[in-house]
C-alpha cells in the first residue's frame, strides 16, 4: 500500500507544479523524469532568464523584419517566405553579436515554418500575385495627365468617361476541390480556356454605364441557335472574330452605335452641358484619329489617350468594374454547375 500512497503523492505534486508554472502536466512529467540530466547540464537555474532574453531578441527581430518588409513593399521588390526567414536569421545573428558574452551560434534561432506562420498572423502580412501593369505604374505621368486634362476641358466627374478592354475566361472552374477523408487524391481535369474580350465604359461619378462590347470567337454560338437568341436584344454589343480580340472596326462601331447615343441621352437627362471627355489607353484597337471622326453632332466628345504605364492608376473606375465582372462570373458559373 505504501508505493500506492507515494504514487498518489507524486501525482498531486506534479499537478501542483504544473499549475504553479502554467504548463501541461505531461511537460512537467518529462522535466521531472529528466531532472538528473538537466541538473548535470548546469543550466536549470538560468532557464527562465535565457528564455526571457531569447523572447526579447525574437520580438526585436520581428520589429526590424516588419520594417524591412515595408521598405521592400514601397520599392516594389518581391520577397518570398524563404527570403523572409533568411532575413530573420540574419537580423537575429546581428543582434546577438552586439550582446557581450553571446554568439550567433549559441541558442540559434532557426526561423522555422511554424514561427513564420505565427509571424504572419501577428503582423497581418500575406502573399499576393504581383501584376505586371500595377508594378510598372508611372505615378508622376498620371498626375501630369490629370492636370493637363483639367486645363484642357472644364468638366465635372459626370462628363468624364473611361473605357478599357479586359479578357475573361468565362468557363474557368476552381483549381481546388473538396473530397471525403477516405480519399487521398482526385484525378485532374483539363482546364477550359474559352475566352472572350469585354470592353467596359463608364463615367467618373459611376452613375452612367455604357452597354459593353463583347468579342467572342463565334458569331452564332450553339446556345444562341438552341434558345433562338436575338443578338440585337442582348444587353451587350456582340461581335466575333477568330481571336476574340477588339479591333478598330469593332471599337469604332461601338463608339457610334452605343457610346455616342447613350452619352447624349445621359447629358440631356441630367441637364448637363453637351461636353464629354473620353479617356482611354493607347492601344492598336483605339484609332488615334478617333476625335477627327467625331464631327458634326458628335464634336462635343473630346478624346485623350493615357500616357504609358498609367492605366490602372488613372482609371480606377473601369479597373474596379473589370474586377467585379471577373469576380461575379465564377459565381454564375457555380450556379450553372449546381443546376
Amino acid at each position: 500500500m505504501a508505493p500506492k500512497k507515494n504514487s498518489e503523492a507524486n501525482k498531486k505534486r506534479v499537478s501542483d507544479l504544473a499549475a504553479m508554472f502554467e504548463m501541461p502536466k505531461s511537460t512537467m512529467c518529462t522535466i521531472l523524469k529528466n531532472k538528473e540530466v538537466i541538473k548535470a547540464a548546469g543550466v536549470a537555474k538560468g532557464v527562465t532568464t535565457l528564455t526571457s532574453k531569447t523572447l526579447k531578441f525574437i520580438e526585436e527581430v520581428e520589429k526590424l523584419l516588419f520594417v524591412w518588409i515595408n521598405e521592400k513593399q514601397l520599392v516594389g521588390d518581391p520577397i518570398s517566405e524563404g527570403i523572409i526567414c533568411e532575413k530573420a536569421r540574419l537580423l537575429y545573428a546581428d543582434l546577438k553579436k552586439d550582446v557581450p558574452g553571446s554568439s550567433a551560434d549559441s541558442d540559434e534561432f532557426k526561423a522555422s515554418t511554424g514561427w513564420l506562420e505565427n509571424f504572419k498572423k501577428r503582423t497581418g502580412i500575406h502573399s499576393v500575385v504581383m501584376h505586371r501593369e500595377a508594378a510598372s505604374l508611372n505615378v508622376d505621368a498620371a498626375a501630369n495627365f490629370v492636370k493637363k486634362c483639367s486645363e484642357f476641358v472644364n468638366t465635372v466627374a459626370q462628363q468624364v468617361f473611361n473605357c478599357d478592354e479586359t479578357g475573361l475566361f468565362w468557363k474557368k472552374m476552381p483549381r481546388k476541390t473538396y473530397i471525403t477523408k477516405e480519399e487521398k487524391s482526385l484525378p485532374g481535369q483539363k482546364p477550359m480556356k474559352d475566352r472572350l474580350t469585354l470592353l467596359l465604359c463608364g463615367n467618373a461619378s459611376g452613375d452612367c454605364k455604357i452597354k459593353p462590347l463583347i468579342v467572342y470567337h463565334s458569331e452564332n454560338p450553339r446556345v444562341f441557335k438552341k434558345k433562338n437568341v436575338m443578338k440585337s436584344k442582348l444587353n451587350v454589343m456582340w461581335r466575333a472574330n477568330m481571336k476574340a480580340w477588339v479591333t478598330r472596326q469593332f471599337f469604332t462601331e461601338w463608339i457610334h452605335e452605343e457610346f455616342v447615343p447613350s452619352v447624349n441621352a445621359y447629358l440631356e437627362e441630367k441637364n448637363l452641358p453637351l461636353k464629354v471627355l473620353l479617356v482611354m489607353d493607347n492601344v492598336s484597337a483605339h484609332p488615334l484619329g478617333l476625335e477627327e471622326d467625331l464631327v458634326g453632332e458628335h464634336s462635343f466628345i473630346k478624346v485623350k489617350f493615357l500616357p504609358p504605364n498609367t492605366l490602372l492608376s488613372s482609371s480606377p473606375w473601369t479597373s474596379k468594374l473589370s474586377q467585379i465582372s471577373k469576380n461575379c462570373t465564377p459565381r454564375l458559373c457555380s450556379r450553372d454547375v449546381l443546376r
